[in-house]
């Protein structure tokens, strides 16, 4: 199966399914071409390190067409894949985010309002309430306030639709398209390659949706657990229907996803039960030029989500510089494994994002703590709060005045008081802000 890594691969696949299935009309490749302007101009391409960018929407759109292609859903028109495709390209673009999670209202919005889009519906011979509906039934989780919430605004598209006002039968067909689709929205992406894409994706969607480091697998196992669970016959039948490697695919993940859980609990109950002890270190120059020591460094550095990595191409200099401070966090001995690592220098000596305009650039009375990074399973033990403090006591002891570092914006607020800490820029949809404290307070 043809790796799909790109936009412009993804792209090109899907016009290709488009002429299998009949639907040539040039408004429908232009939509294709629209969709891709719009993240792109809007900050959710390739670059925007969330999960629902225009990776997402293409990938949604690839596999919507591709299992719907198959002659095994035989009660797909061609006018059902129209509408399919159309609400596939567009279910997630939400350019007022201000969190990740799209919110269907103001996708809803868009999609009414723009009037290319609205020119190129018309000239496609689609009805909007139609798309609408099956947008609103993209709504995740499917249940509760959620769900209730969506089947009112459910109810206004089909009152307002032109060809499913008077007609339930037809409303039940809409509302098994919008099954299928809220279905392959959820695990299309985890179908087209292996587990290394898998937690990438993963990694991208609990960083933007700022969730702490020891909820993603947990969540991960939840998600897939729900999805084939609550929604288990129209998972089967499209996983049935999808190729040999993408079914494996996905239940590689899953399966993977489920292990890491296991080997979570398993971490957790040995240092509950005192098996394991997490012992925070301060490593001398002969441990730090040691290859391999910087190499389990920099195993553990690439487990961070992308944008939380860096010196990434001066990694290794930066370990062996004498003036960045380094803790590192092992098991139960000082040269037992290490799990972890915390690491900082001069503010100066980083380059940040182009947003911070730092008050004490230049000062030299400013330490950059890097983002603490621990192996996969460590999470949530206090390790990582120990090497913190370990940090700042030598970059106290090296006079520095303050400290600045990201940290997600709950995290922040609960060190408001302890630590006097404050906000110096925030970001939004991420909520990972950039924050300082004066170190003297902290000690």
């Amino acid at each position: 199966m043809q790796e799909l890594t790109s936009p412009h691969a993804l792209r090109n696949e899907i016009q290709s399914l488009l002429v299998q299935n009949g639907i040539d009309s040039d408004c429908f490749v232009e939509m294709l071409d629209y969709t891709i302007e719009l993240f792109e101009t809007q900050g959710l391409g390739t670059d925007y390190y969330g999960y629902h960018n225009i990776n997402h929407e293409l990938e949604v759109t690839y596999v919507t067409m591709l299992a719907a292609n198959r002659d095994t859903i035989n009660e797909f028109t061609i006018d059902d894949l129209k509408y399919l495709y159309v609400a596939a390209l567009f279910h997630d673009f939400d350019p007022q985010k201000s969190v990740d999670k799209p919110h269907e209202q103001n996708v809803i919005k868009f999609i009414s309002s723009d009037k290319k889009l609205r020119r190129l519906l018309d000239d496609a011979k689609i009805d909007i309430e139609i798309i609408k509906v099956l947008i609103h039934r993209t709504t995740y989780p499917w249940r509760d306030r959620w769900r209730e919430d969506a089947e009112i605004q459910i109810m206004e598209c089909f009152k307002n639709s032109t060809i499913a006002k008077n007609d339930t039968i037809f409303q039940d067909h809409v509302m098994y398209l919008g099954s299928y689709l809220s279905v392959i929205d959820r695990l299309g992406g985890y179908s087209l390659g292996d587990f290394s894409k898998a937690m990438d994706m993963a990694k991208m969607n609990a960083h933007a949706l700022g969730w702490k480091p020891s909820l993603m697998v947990k969540r991960a196992v939840e998600y897939f657990e729900e999805l084939l669970g609550n929604e288990s016959d129209m998972s089967k039948m499209i996983l049935r229907i999808l190729p040999k490697p993408m079914r494996k695919n996905f239940f590689d993940t899953v399966l993977s996803f489920m292990k890491l859980r296991q080997q979570e609990i398993r971490i957790q109950a040995d240092v509950a039960y005192e098996n394991l002890k997490l012992l925070p270190t301060i490593e001398n120059t002969k441990t730090r030029r040691n290859p391999e020591f910087i190499k389990s460094l920099h195993s553990i550095f690439k487990e961070l989500p992308k944008p939380l990595q860096f010196e990434g191409d001066d990694f290794e200099e930066s370990i062996k510089n004498m003036d960045t401070i380094l803790t590192t966090l092992r098991l139960d001995t000082p040269d037992g494994e290490i799990i972890g690592f915390a690491k900082g220098g001069a503010l100066e000596e980083y380059k940040l994002r182009t947003e911070i305009t730092d008050e004490n650039y230049g000062k030299k009375n400013t330490i950059f703590l890097e983002p603490i990074a621990l192996k996969r399973g460590y999470w949530g033990l206090k390790g990582g709060s120990e090497m913190r403090h370990m940090f700042v006591m030598l970059a106290h002891a090296k006079k520095y005045k303050y400290m600045t570092s990201f940290a997600l914006r709950d995290v922040v607020k609960g060190r408001i008081n302890k630590e006097n800490a404050e906000f110096v820029v925030q970001f939004d949809p991420e909520r990972w802000d950039y924050y300082r404290v004066k170190l003297e307070q902290t000690i």
